[in-house]
């Protein structure tokens, strides 16, 4: 579409009291900043984000994520402020869209009707039930005609409900001449972008208002909005996955993450969070299950279980209190209480309680391979780097340190040694 796009992101966020920059504080999975781009690049190829506030930091993580956005440095020590924010510049289509990068829950759809809004400005607005606090959008006739401070305002303006919402669609060549105009005359000493509104109304130009839903431009300045953002996020999450015939048992209870997918018939139960770039597929997750950077294919995982980063699970049952990390299983059942990190599974093999591969021994991880079919019994120790192939058994309670042949049993005990009597002769010592 022939349209600019300008990300506003320079600014320190120092309500969010964070050495993390503002805008890349993450809500579902993804920095605040990078839900705006997201919803920017599906409808413009020609997307620059503003930085500032450390620059080098903010610039690095887009740069690791989008290939084709432009990054412009605000002069902010001689130009602060939203207005001084767009000197400099260049735009390759003839209408720019200007938004803010602490707005996550801003969608493409509402981003166009601006776009389509035509008029020399369109400007987002919003009616509010309480607008104290807030500059007036006074509207004459369908367009825009000022925007009024609270403090400027006439009793009859403060009875106003109607509110900026801070993005808007503008003309390039009134950009070009408007921008420099701007003036830092004010309390601030700042160069305000609302001014270019005035402006326009005064040589006669048409400003259109587009009203918005509140909550799509929400602005992030707190750990509080933060929080609340989070909140609708994983809301419109849940319901678009639920709708794509995903079943959840108590849905606000879950979480899941921007990133995740789900595919076929599965079904997610109270308190299960997905986290990182998941593939869930066909499986069924048990309640209060930690899921992270993994795939899950045909099988259930569960309850209280943690899949960590790195994992492929696939016809496979893991059960609670079972934590896998780094692994991949392959028709396997590892019923409770085991860690198996850093290994690979075969099909047919049942993992003990206790199970725990020994994968790291305070230098670096090392793996274990077990084959097809193989029993391993509870409370086995598995000290990696170690196979133990096909159709094998470990006896319960062994410490495996060498690779088990097929067919062969791996047996590792102390034998147990019986005192007869000694219960008698220890309790009844001493007493009288």
């Amino acid at each position: 579409m022939s349209v600019s796009i300008v990300i506003l992101a320079a600014g320190k966020g120092t309500r969010m009291k964070s050495k993390t920059p503002k805008v890349l504080h993450t809500i579902s999975g993804k920095p605040m900043l990078f839900h705006a781009l997201d919803a920017a690049v599906k409808i413009s190829d020609d997307v620059t984000v503003v930085l500032h506030h450390q620059f080098d930091r903010v610039k690095e993580a887009i740069e690791s994520e989008y290939k084709k956005i432009k990054i412009h440095r605000q002069d902010a020590e001689n130009y602060p402020g939203t207005g001084g924010a767009l000197r400099g510049i260049d735009y390759r289509h003839d209408r720019v869209l200007i938004l803010n990068g602490d707005m996550p829950l801003v969608t493409t759809s509402s981003l166009l009707r601006l776009v389509d809004a035509g008029g020399d400005i369109a400007m987002s607005v919003i009616d509010v039930e309480d607008p104290s606090g807030y500059g007036r959008v006074v509207i004459e006739k369908g367009e825009v005609k000022e925007i009024v401070e609270e403090k400027d305002c006439s009793p009859e303006q403060r009875l106003i409900q109607t509110v900026n919402a801070g993005v808007y669609c503008v003309k390039r060549e009134l950009l070009e001449r408007y921008i420099p105009a701007l003036s830092n005359d004010n309390a601030q000493q700042e160069y305000y972008l609302t001014d270019i509104v005035k402006m326009a109304v005064e040589e006669g130009r048409h400003v259109k208002p587009v009203f918005v839903e509140e909550e799509e431009f929400k602005g992030v300045n707190s750990r509080v909005d933060l929080a609340h953002a989070e909140e609708i996020m994983q809301r419109r999450i849940r319901r678009y996955w639920m709708l794509e015939g995903v079943t959840m048992r108590l849905p606000e209870t879950i979480y899941i993450d921007c990133r995740a997918e789900f595919l076929g018939e599965c079904e997610l139960e109270s308190g299960v969070q997905i986290h990182g770039r998941c593939r869930i597929e066909n499986a069924h997750i048990k309640a209060h299950s930690v899921i992270e950077d993994s795939v899950i294919r045909d099988g259930d995982v569960g309850p209280m279980a943690r899949i960590r980063p790195g994992s492929n699970l696939s016809h496979t049952h893991i059960g609670n209190f079972v934590e896998v990390k780094k692994s991949i299983l392959k028709g396997v059942k590892a019923g409770h209480l085991s860690y198996l990190g850093d290994s690979e599974i075969d099909e047919g093999t049942n993992i003990g309680a206790g199970t725990i591969t020994c994968n790291y021994d305070g230098k670096a991880k090392y793996k274990t391979i077990i084959g097809k079919n193989v029993f391993i019994g509870s409370d086995t120790q598995l000290v990696a780097p170690v196979t133990v192939e096909d159709e094998s058994i470990i006896a319960a309670g062994s410490t495996v340190t060498r690779d088990v042949p097929s067919g062969a049993l791996a047996i590792s005990r102390t034998p147990l040694k019986i005192v007869e009597g000694f219960y008698r002769k220890f309790f009844n010592k001493g007493r009288a």
